[in-house]
């Protein structure tokens, strides 16, 4: 989805450490990371841009559907707890339906949408934000702590970073996860690669209700 550098090395795109064969599945090959414990896709098996593009095509997302409503509703009855109207917010990786901006926009919260697909204002990474919002946007990272970087620079003081994905545990059987089994979803995280992003870039606390992570600046 975020493919900034296609000459990605051969070590954990998130913190550097050195990897090992996790798992295969046919011709796809995940490894994990020694050091933070994150799982991530051979950057060889990833989609070309088009494909990519083409599957979140696919992707049935009506802002007015209720269900889709209360899939986001981790974050959004979090940032409606946690920030009022005024509060300057970023909707980051929105997709082809930018269901939080609509709901959060329903309640007069100053929203800014961006997607490098669909809603590409690159002007909108230059700015400071309150909150930000990623709802099922850090699977799909290729350079994780590119990403994290910017995002954290992007916080205000006391701003907070709402991301939603599916954290893996190890009770979980990889093999028949069916999170995985999204061509677009490359990267995934434990854990130890949360808290691992906590101190790598000095946010202050984390806030972890299952799918729910919040980094707070």
């Amino acid at each position: 989805m975020f493919f900034e550098d296609k000459n990605i090395n051969s070590r954990c795109p998130l913190c550097n450490g050195e990897k090992h064969v996790y798992h295969r599945e046919g011709k796809r090959t995940y490894y994990q990371c020694k050091k933070c414990d994150s799982i991530f896709l051979d950057e060889n098996y990833r989609l070309s841009p088009e494909a990519e593009k083409k599957r979140y095509l696919e992707h049935n997302n009506d802002v007015n559907d209720g269900r889709y409503q209360n899939f986001v509703k981790p974050i959004t009855s979090a940032i409606l707890s946690d920030f009022r109207s005024h509060h300057a917010g970023l909707d980051y990786g929105a997709g082809t339906g930018p269901v939080i901006t609509k709901i959060l926009a329903d309640y007069s919260y100053n929203m800014k949408t961006y997607d490098p697909y669909f809603h590409n204002y690159p002007d909108y990474l230059k700015e400071k934000y309150d909150y930000i919002a990623c709802c099922e946007v850090i699977e799909h990272f290729y350079h994780p702590y590119n990403e994290f970087k910017k995002l954290r620079n992007m916080l205000k003081e006391n701003g907070a970073l709402y991301c939603q994905t599916n954290i893996y545990k190890d009770n979980i059987n990889f093999k028949d996860w069916y999170y995985k089994n999204d061509p677009t979803h490359v990267f995934f995280y434990t854990k130890k690669s949360i808290n691992w992003i906590k101190e790598s870039f000095a946010f202050s606390d984390i806030t972890i209700k299952d799918r729910l992570i919040i980094f707070w600046n």
